[in-house]
């Protein structure tokens, strides 16, 4: 019996369901083919997101450098402090070589030692070990620009977990040094998270932009661990970076003024200070600085004040105004030195002003009233010119307006002319207002023949990238106020309140150098219309130029309410930065002595090239100039200084000869002939400091060796610059006005 055939519908229906799974999914296989997206989403991205890396390259934040291309500022390596505290890190590793924190309380009580955290702000960071989704922590400021030692002793506790990220810092290597000028950069948690280096005062914030540079990126494919895989392309875009920007500051010369207002800060604790070192000839500044002042490092010393006192602070400068007034008198014509005026006292209306003896010398002249610092000099000499005549001169010469320096937030100052006594006060320095660098650019056209050079401070700026350089400062004339004869009538009656018997500024005298220049003891406002009384509540200030028939270098030194010591004078503490300040610097710039009897001693060095060094060397003894051959031969080929400098007493000559080098004794050498040494005979040699060499880490009389670095210590001479008490001192000026 043939069977019946029955259709076999489970069969059928399981047939017809993976049928459709299978034409399903196969439609879905082919649309993800043709489309590359799923739910909506491209696969190709999301596959490079997941196995794409990408890595910031930072860029360097621009270097701040001197003249020389010494830094003041730049990036150093630092290093980041991180916590691994999920297990995932340590999975495929042995239990006594954990990757991740293992023992919190331990790790933060070894950590609170070595950073600014405490332990429990530490714990507290290393518990978030507890959230799944934290893998690492990092420990915020405290744990960012570690120095390579702390970070070497933090390694050195041998704590799981604890990983370091190789990274960049600002590092200022010279400690205090135009700190308010210099301004300093920090790492600022910007609002997406990233840290960045910015400028927060100073030259780091005013050029930021500039110094920043752009950051690049290196994008490449990795495994699922991260790792680059074998064969991938890497897609590099370089960082761009900052812009370095060179002063016109030269170290050595800013290291004479930071160790003088040191000095002067330790013994006589003023409220403030500034000092402006400038060339007259060309308006670079040389060197700029002011207490108190901060160590841009480790931010020590920094206070609310974060004016640059030198630009935006305005003072009642006191006598060293008369120079400027000396100058109007005498452009104007009624400057009669041998003229004689009754000294003491000047009444105008119903005010009266003083000398600072308030009785006078009687009947003196012109010449020895600016000599003496007499008010009544100015004031006879402003009825004879008219104020009109002497407040547009005032002007001439840059007052009440801003000089322009290529420095922020300058101040303008004001002269006071609504009416006949502001202008009287004004001819002396009391009333007005001016900025030390109003000062500094006015004195330049009494140091330049008339011609007031505009002062400026950024030498250059390049791009590192290119080597474009994108700005570079010039020399700028800005204005001839006064003739060429007047600058030097100003200048020598200058140097003679140095010289004379009747001068305000005899402890100003130096060794080796005239100088020119002019005192000023002004009172200080008190803020409620009057001025603050008493010997410690004054300004005492110093304008000076050396050497004073052509002056190479001005120097403008203001002292705020020192503490006077009974029986001192007030501009002692101001002669002790002046005087050391002014008197190395020259010396640094190989500037000639030109005082009577330092050109006298002055020993005009011949040839002695093809001589023996024993002949050189007795020559040069007879005028007790010391001769160092650079090597054991016995014919001189070269020597430092060349022929026809002229050099004094005490000095070191080179004398270059053949064989081997033998190491010197190196005390007293002055930092460019320890250099021209170095460059006559190969040595290495390794300069700390600045100044004069105090130390060496080679005997003198060793073998020199080229490939071992000779370690030489400097230090700024202050002794033997400044003598104190031997010289009659004049008696302090006062501006009273009654």
């Amino acid at each position: 019996m043939k069977k019946k055939f029955r259709f076999q519908w489970g069969a059928f229906l399981m047939f017809c369901v993976y049928g459709g799974l299978f034409f399903l999914l196969f439609s879905r296989f082919l649309y993800i083919q043709v489309t590359g997206e799923a739910e909506g989403q491209p696969l190709r991205a999301m596959a490079q997101s997941k196995y794409e890396r990408e890595q910031v390259l930072s860029a360097d934040r621009g270097k701040i450098v001197d003249r020389s291309g010494n830094p003041i500022a730049e990036d150093t390596v630092s290093y980041k402090l991180i916590a691994v505290l999920s297990e995932e890190a340590s999975k495929d590793v042995k239990d006594d070589e954990w990757l991740h924190v293992v023992d919190r309380e331990k790790t933060a009580r070894a950590l609170a030692e070595h950073i600014d955290m405490s332990e429990e702000e530490i714990l507290d960071r290393l518990n978030r070990q507890d959230n799944p989704d934290v893998y690492q922590v990092e420990f915020g400021p405290a744990g960012r620009d570690l120095s390579h030692d702390k970070m070497k002793k933090i390694e050195a506790l041998e704590l799981p977990g604890i990983r370091f990220v190789k990274d960049k810092k600002r590092f200022y290597p010279n400690g205090p040094f135009a700190s308010h000028l210099i301004g300093f950069a920090q790492k600022t948690e910007q609002k997406d998270g990233a840290v960045e280096t910015v400028g927060q005062m100073g030259l780091e914030k005013t050029y930021d932009k500039l110094l920043s540079g752009k950051n690049g990126k290196m994008a490449y494919e990795s495994d699922t661990w991260g790792y680059l895989l074998p064969g991938a392309e890497k897609q590099v875009t370089p960082p761009e970076h900052g812009a370095d920007i060179k002063l016109t500051l030269d170290k050595t010369i800013q290291n004479f003024v930071e160790d003088s207002m040191k000095q002067v800060e330790q013994e006589y604790s003023p409220e403030r200070m500034s000092v402006i070192v400038a060339d007259p000839k060309s308006g670079e500044i040389l060197a700029m600085s002011q207490r108190p002042t901060f160590d841009p490092e480790t931010r020590e010393g920094l206070s609310s004040n974060w004016l640059n006192e030198a630009v935006q602070y305005t003072i009642e400068p006191g006598s060293t105004m008369k120079v400027f007034t000396l100058a109007a008198a005498i452009e104007e014509g009624v400057w009669k030195p041998d003229d004689y005026f009754k000294s003491g006292s000047y009444s105008i209306y119903d005010t009266t002003i003083y000398d600072h003896k308030r009785e006078g010398w009687g009947w003196i002249s012109f010449r020895e009233g600016f000599q003496r610092s007499s008010n009544v000099s100015m004031a006879n000499l402003l009825e004879r010119m008219g104020g009109e005549a002497m407040m547009s001169h005032f002007r001439n010469f840059g007052f009440g307006q801003k000089t322009g320096i290529d420095l922020p937030g300058e101040a303008a100052g004001s002269l006071n002319d609504v009416g006949p006594v502001e202008r009287l006060t004004t001819s002396y320095g009391q009333g007005s207002t001016v900025t030390p660098i109003q000062m500094v650019q006015a004195a330049t056209a009494i140091a330049n023949g008339g011609k007031m050079m505009k002062p400026y401070m950024i030498r250059e700026i390049k791009d590192p990238n290119t080597g474009k350089i994108l700005s570079e400062g010039q020399p700028e004339e800005k204005s001839s106020p006064i003739s060429e004869e007047t600058a030097e009538t100003v200048l020598e009656l200058m140097e003679s309140t140095v010289t004379s018997e009747k001068g305000t500024a005899k402890i100003f005298k130096l060794n080796d150098y005239s100088v020119a220049g002019k005192t000023a003891t002004a009172q200080i406002p008190d803020g409620k219309g009057g001025y603050l009384r008493g010997p410690n509540n004054l300004l005492y200030g110093f304008l000076g130029m050396a050497p004073a028939d052509d002056p190479q270098l001005i120097v403008y030194v203001n002292v705020h309410r020192p503490k006077i010591p009974a029986g001192e004078y007030g501009a002692i503490p101001v002669s002790k930065i002046f005087k050391p300040v002014m008197e190395n610097s020259l010396k640094h710039l190989n500037i000639r002595p030109d005082v009577e009897e330092a050109a006298d001693a002055a020993y005009r060095l011949p040839e002695f090239a093809g001589q023996t060094a024993e002949a050189a060397s007795a020559e040069l003894g007879k005028n007790d100039i010391r001769a160092v051959a650079t090597g054991t031969g016995g014919e001189v080929t070269g020597q430092f200084p060349e022929k026809e400098t002229p050099v004094l007493p005490d000095s070191v000559v080179l004398l270059r000869t053949e064989g081997e080098p033998v190491i010197p004794d190196f005390t007293g050498w002055p930092k460019r002939t320890i250099l021209a040494y170095a460059s006559m005979t190969g040595m290495t040699i390794e300069l700390s400091g600045e100044g004069y060499a105090v130390s060496q880490s080679v005997s003198a009389g060793s073998p020199g060796d080229p490939s071992a670095p000779v370690v030489i210590q400097l230090e700024t001479p202050e002794e033997g610059v400044f003598t104190n008490g031997q010289e009659e001192v004049p008696e302090e000026e006062q501006l009273p006005l009654d």
